[in-house]
């Protein structure tokens, strides 16, 4: 079963085009080192939240935006097997900070590991919505369940994949960190996930008709927190 690395990173909006020549290039050491896929997805329909955000979950200024990414591995093993060998390819020219220097700062960055839950269609389009869910531990069934019933969902409604990660190697920075954005009790996880879309036009046409299928709400049996969790539309800028 695959498995993702997930990040979100706060970019100073004037700095999208050097993003996107840096992750071009540190993405390639990774692709090297046998990642299947990896997407950076720049922010485009990202709502603040009343409790949390994805603005807040990267303290993000006015003059920055939000990048959404993710590394897909062919299985956990694999992933564990190249981070054993960091101090290999981080020596590759393209991961010096000198000759190819992070547009954004890192100290907000946050990033972890997930094992998939869910995971339904091939992907790949022009949009994706990127999602971070506090879910407690004891509840990681009843969670799987219904991602696995909303799935057929989204897929109906045009998307083409949806994925749900659950946290398995979630760091404590010193900054920010996953469990930090979604302000994780004890006893929480944190669930990773994004639909895919062909296009925004499918996607907002997705959305609205599942806002009038479910108008009355998703109800009290959601095993969550509905207010922690935050999600926002993302444009692919990187898709390797």
């Amino acid at each position: 079963m695959s498995y993702f690395d997930g990040f979100v990173i706060p970019v100073p909006t004037a700095n999208r085009q050097e993003f996107i020549a840096h992750a071009g290039q540190a993405d390639g050491v990774f692709k090297d080192q046998g990642a299947t896929r990896i997407v950076e997805a720049w922010g485009d329909d990202v709502p603040k939240g009343k409790v949390t955000d994805f603005q807040g979950a990267v303290q993000a200024k006015e003059d920055e935006t939000v990048v959404f990414s993710w590394i897909e591995w062919p299985d956990k093993a694999s992933r564990d097997a190249v981070m054993a060998r960091s101090e290999e390819w981080m020596k590759d020219p393209r991961m010096d900070a000198e000759k190819n220097p992070m547009p954004f700062d890192g100290k907000r960055m946050i990033f972890g590991g997930f094992d998939t839950l869910v995971d339904e269609g091939e992907g790949g389009g022009d949009y994706a919505d990127g999602y971070l869910v506090p879910v407690p531990e004891g509840k990681k069934e009843e969670y799987r369940v219904l991602a696995a019933k909303m799935a057929p969902v989204f897929r109906d409604l045009g998307a083409t994949r949806v994925l749900e990660a659950w946290g398995d190697d979630l760091p404590d920075g010193k900054v920010t960190d996953f469990k930090r954005a979604v302000k994780a009790e004890s006893g929480e996880n944190v669930v990773f996930s994004f639909v895919e879309w062909p296009d925004k036009t499918t996607r907002d046409a997705g959305w609205a008709k599942m806002m009038e299928d479910h108008k009355d709400g998703p109800g009290d049996d959601m095993p969550f927190d509905g207010k922690r969790m935050f999600w926002g539309g993302f444009r692919p800028i990187v898709d390797l």
